[in-house]
């Protein structure tokens, strides 16, 4: 049996039709909440690939709904990071430093050495270590978080740590 064709948006004719209705109110919409910096033409195509991504989830008439909400969620993203981008851009950046030209070339080879020894770590080794050792999580926290057993974690973290002494003689 042929479902009708209103259960969804994915008739190409109705999702034109739906296109042509809204994305001129809703570029108007994004326009005056957020403004031009954030660029709202890009995000009104955004969610219209969004609503064309989940339209057989989506019904005719909960569309403009799921339309209006994922564009201002993709504006708001938006201005969230460039917030942070902001933020960044205030912290003054080292233009020189008291180091020599030898430590320098050291230190960027260790963070190399460091990051590819991270980035040989299993996922699971990873994220364990890095909950603990940058987050600060107790092993206890991470096995909660993570579905696992404390024991679990323990064996995660230490094999993490076993891996990366290897891979990083100075450690």
């Amino acid at each position: 049996m042929e479902k009708p064709i209103d259960k969804d948006i994915c008739n190409e004719t109705l999702f034109s039709s739906f296109f042509n209705k809204y994305s001129k109110s809703l570029y108007t919409f994004l326009y005056y909440k957020f403004g031009e910096k954030l660029n709202p033409e890009d995000k009104v195509q955004e969610a219209f690939l969004k609503v064309w991504q989940n339209c057989h989830k989506i019904t005719p008439d909960k569309a403009k709904s799921f339309l209006y909400t994922t564009a201002n969620n993709l504006m708001i993203n938006q201005a969230n990071h460039e917030k942070v981008k902001l933020k960044y851009a205030e912290i003054p950046q080292k233009s020189h430093t008291n180091e020599s030209p030898e430590f320098v070339m050291e230190e960027n080879e260790y963070l190399d050495k460091t990051q590819n020894a991270l980035s040989n770590l299993t996922e699971a080794q990873r994220v364990a270590f890095m909950m603990n050792r940058i987050e600060g999580k107790r092993f206890k926290e991470i096995a909660e978080i993570l579905g696992i057993s404390v024991k679990a974690v323990e064996k995660r973290i230490y094999g993490a740590l076993k891996k990366l002494r290897e891979d990083i003689k100075e450690l």
